[in-house]
């Protein structure tokens, strides 16, 4: 339960964070400065808890709670960085090619349907 509450406060945390962001700096340059944000703190967090520093609920409300709110982009990067880390290149690139343009065809998709 307690992992629970830990992703749900930070969470909260993190969504506020983004609202904030949005009101500083307008889409999309806002969207992209909480990815490129949200990306370069998940990296310098996931190698700290690597090293062992960083706790597993500590984690939790950080990475995915407080991250997965800021931007949801930053665990897609570490996705990513983990594919190529692991010299697996090819899934890296399909990864991200499929991510990428499924998401933009559904999101196109599902806005002309209900724009009609």
């Amino acid at each position: 339960m307690l992992n629970v509450l830990a992703v749900a406060l930070g969470g909260a945390l993190g969504t506020l964070l983004r609202y904030g962001a949005g009101l500083l700096v307008h889409a999309p340059y806002g969207t992209l400065l909480v990815n490129i944000l949200g990306s370069a703190l998940m990296g310098l967090l996931m190698a700290k808890f690597s090293a062992g520093a960083i706790s597993e609920p500590a984690r939790l409300f950080l990475a995915v709670g407080v991250l997965g709110g800021f931007t949801t982009f930053s665990a897609f990067s570490y996705d990513v960085l983990q594919l190529v880390l692991r010299g697996a290149w090819a899934q890296a690139i399909f990864y991200i090619a499929i991510s990428v343009m499924v998401s933009l065809a559904v999101c196109a998709f599902s806005f002309y349907i209900m724009a009609r």
